[in-house]
C-alpha cells in the first residue's frame, strides 16, 4: 500500500468515525444533524447571510432555507434584514439557539481535549498547521480548483 493509500483511507475513516460520533451526540437532542450543523456555524458569529451560510455548509439556498425554517420554527434562529442591502436576509442564533450552540461545542471540546491528550507535544505542536493544510486543500477542492486526478 502506497502512503498516499494510506493517507487516504485514514481520511475516510477519520470522517467515518467523526460523522459516527457527531450523530450519537446529536441522537439525544431534537435536531437533525443538519441543523445542529447550521448552529455550529453560525455559533461564533453574530449573524451570516444565507447565501454565506449555505456555502460554509456546502450546500444550496433552497436546502437552507428548509433548514432555517424549521431551525426558526423551533426559535433556535432568526431572520433579520441586511442592514445595508435590502437583497439580503442575516440568520442568527436566538438565546435558545445559543444554549443549543454552546452544549453542543462543550462536547467538540471534550473531545479535542481527549484526543490532545494522546499526543506528544511536538505532534500537537504540528497538528494545527497540518489541519489548516488540509481545510485548505479541502476548499480548493469544493470550488473545482483542485486536482481530480
Amino acid at each position: 500500500m502506497t502512503k498516499v493509500d494510506q493517507v487516504a483511507d485514514l481520511m475516510v475513516e477519520l470522517y467515518e468515525r467523526l460523522s459516527a460520533w457527531e450523530l450519537a451526540v446529536v441522537k439525544d437532542s431534537a435536531l437533525t444533524l443538519a441543523q445542529m450543523h447550521t448552529l455550529e456555524i453560525l455559533g461564533p458569529v453574530p449573524s451570516l447571510r444565507m447565501k454565506e451560510l449555505a456555502a460554509k455548509m456546502g450546500i444550496s439556498t433552497g436546502t437552507l432555507t428548509v433548514n432555517v425554517d424549521r431551525l426558526e420554527k423551533l426559535g433556535l434562529v432568526t431572520r433579520m434584514p441586511h442592514s445595508t442591502d435590502r437583497r439580503s436576509i442575516l440568520v442568527g442564533l436566538t438565546a435558545a439557539g445559543q444554549k443549543f450552540y454552546t452544549e453542543h461545542h462543550h462536547h467538540h471540546v471534550r473531545l479535542t481535549q481527549d484526543f490532545l491528550s494522546t499526543l506528544t507535544p511536538l505532534e500537537a505542536q504540528c497538528l494545527v498547521p497540518m489541519v489548516t493544510k488540509l481545510i485548505q486543500v479541502l476548499q480548493q477542492h469544493s470550488l473545482g480548483q483542485g486536482q481530480t486526478d
